[in-house]
């Protein structure tokens, strides 16, 4: 997919720091919302230890990438679960939580939207989210240090979606740093053309960040054979031509989209745009995406609550329902 580069000048509302939060005493919440092979692992380490040297048990090794984290699912013949969420809807401590809570449900990639007041890829429902996300403060530096305290305590890898008016605002050299100290292991810029990847590129390798490039219905094969030797991590297919948002309905053309992408690479390969139900899921997993992409109908769970705990609560119901629909 090769859109238009536009660079918008508006900008974000500025956020107070971490350290400004924690002096109010905002600082992000803790909640107990664990993989369950961490509880295993702690009931193993206080149980009765048995006669000789007692060893507790040890916790599965985190991805050190997000195409480590794909190829475990695909080894396993699962599909990957990839929840989207926006930075900041409703506000950064429910992110926090949010993240902790779809890594202990089995999110396999977690994508994490960074607002910005133009997204032209989105439709309705993640353009109120990032709207709702700027007015609360969920600037860069804000986003960055919520995910720097809280993705060492993950187990999946996380991926900023971004477009590239806030990476160059920041800086490109300073937003690939800061999203590397940050702990965020890939990066999916829908607005950077396929053309003007090289420049960003450097950044992203030299900080350890996978750059993940999107196909399209539209994309003609040559174009899509490209993309797909460049995309790391995974390649992105949309299902279809146009913005985000729930469908009634899956682009029975996917499944054709796949068998070619197949044709020209052996990388794995998640559907993103349009997905809502877990009849779709299972679709898309019959026809042999290696991972499904859930982002508008996640986000409203979270952003259209009547209050954050009701939103977690919402959030925690419907993954669980997409997650159990994947084989």
């Amino acid at each position: 997919m090769a859109p238009a580069l536009r660079v918008s000048t508006s900008t974000s509302s500025s956020a107070p720091s971490l350290t400004q939060r924690r002096r109010r005493g905002a600082v992000y919440s803790r909640t107990p919302l664990k993989p369950v092979f961490r509880a295993l692992a702690a009931a193993a380490a206080v149980a009765t230890p048995t006669p000789g040297r007692h060893r507790p048990l040890a916790l599965p090794p985190t991805p050190k990438s997000v195409a480590d984290a794909m190829s475990r699912v695909r080894a396993k013949g699962k599909t990957a679960f990839i929840p989207y969420i926006t930075a900041g809807d409703p506000d950064l401590a429910t992110t926090a939580d949010a993240l902790r809570l779809l890594d202990g449900l089995g999110a396999d990639v977690i994508e994490l939207g960074m607002p910005f007041s133009d997204p032209s890829a989105d439709g309705a429902v993640i353009q109120a989210s990032a709207k709702r996300a700027l007015a609360a403060g969920a600037s860069t530096n804000a986003v960055m240090a919520m995910l720097k305290e809280v993705t060492p305590e993950l187990s999946c890898p996380v991926v900023i979606f971004s477009y590239f008016n806030p990476i160059v605002r920041r800086g490109t050299a300073s937003f690939a740093t800061a999203a590397k100290e940050a702990g965020v292991k890939g990066l999916i810029i829908p607005d950077l053309p396929y053309d003007e990847i090289r420049a960003f590129r450097k950044e992203a390798i030299k900080n350890s960040l996978e750059l993940i490039l999107l196909t399209t219905p539209a994309t003609p094969a040559d174009r899509m054979k490209e993309i797909a030797k460049a995309s790391e991590g995974f390649v992105y297919l949309v299902s279809v031509v146009g913005v985000t948002g729930a469908r009634a309905t899956v682009n029975p053309r996917v499944e054709d989209l796949l068998k070619e992408i197949r044709q020209v690479t052996d990388k794995a390969v998640a559907v993103g745009f349009g997905i809502s139900t877990p009849e779709h899921v299972n679709k898309i997993a019959e026809w042999g995406a290696d991972g499904v992409i859930i982002g508008s109908a996640m986000v409203k769970q979270l952003g259209e609550a009547a209050s954050t705990r009701e939103g977690l609560k919402r959030l925690e119901v419907y993954a669980r329902s997409l997650k159990d629909a994947l084989p």
